[in-house]
């Protein structure tokens, strides 16, 4: 039976004495997902504004496919990378199985849908009278688009946050294209899942509690962000 007191105990003295093990898997978890979300708005952001700004022929079964494919299970993707990358697949050569770069790539993918579908709402409820203002004042197309872009900056961040949240928190990917090797590829949610197999407890629940400190300390920080904002827009100073 497991010592819940004597787990929690355990794991804030790791959190507390910085344990290396504990926050080197922090770390890697922070930085996958991180440049995850920079891949995934690289290609993502010119896709949904393609989206949201042009008017042709199947828009909105694009969208719903977009939509459709935030609910698609993690296991299953990651089965699918996983064949892409291993050494009979398309992408075998590269070598990538196994490795960070796998489990960046990974996250990539599964968050452009997210990101893709939050911003193509977040735009489209821009006033479509600002981009024909901006062409009239002589602005290009792509500058035109970068006006509305910044006019939908709120829904813009908040695409990012919630990919980076799905992806920090994802366990399928990573799991089956990173191989969970301890001090390359393991990050929070997969090392939850092996240190709680081998019972070591305490620093599971450590993990498990950084975890969710990560996800609200983001969060938390974005409204707060978005509440600054709203003062300083409207000329009052933050009660």
């Amino acid at each position: 039976m497991v010592d819940l007191l004597g787990g929690l105990a355990k794991a804030g003295h790791l959190i507390i004495t910085g344990d290396p093990t504990l926050y080197g898997i922090v770390f890697r978890s922070l930085l996958f997902s991180g440049v995850a979300v920079i891949l995934a708005a690289l290609w993502g952001t010119p896709i949904a504004m393609l989206i949201s700004l042009r008017n042709f022929r199947g828009k909105s079964l694009v969208k719903g496919f977009f939509n459709s494919l935030i609910a698609i299970p993690t296991v299953v993707l990651g089965l699918v990378l996983f064949l892409v990358f291993s050494k009979g697949g398309p992408l075998g050569f590269l070598g990538l199985l196994y490795t960070p770069a796998a489990i960046i790539i990974g996250e990539a993918v599964l968050i452009t849908p997210i990101l893709i579908s939050i911003m193509i709402t977040a735009i489209e409820a821009v006033d479509p009278e600002m981009i024909n203002l901006a062409r009239t004042l002589g602005a290009s197309e792509s500058q035109a688009s970068i006006a509305v872009l910044k006019e939908a900056l709120n829904g813009v961040l908040f695409s990012n946050v919630a990919s980076f949240n799905r992806a920090i928190a994802e366990l399928g990917v990573a799991l089956m294209v990173g191989g969970n090797i301890a001090g390359l590829t393991d990050v929070l949610t997969t090392a939850i899942s092996r240190y709680t197999q081998t019972n070591d407890i305490a620093l599971a629940i450590a993990l498990g509690i950084l975890l969710m400190v990560i996800v609200f300390a983001i969060n938390t920080f974005v409204v707060l962000a978005h509440k600054l904002k709203v003062y300083y827009t409207v000329g009052r100073s933050p009660q």
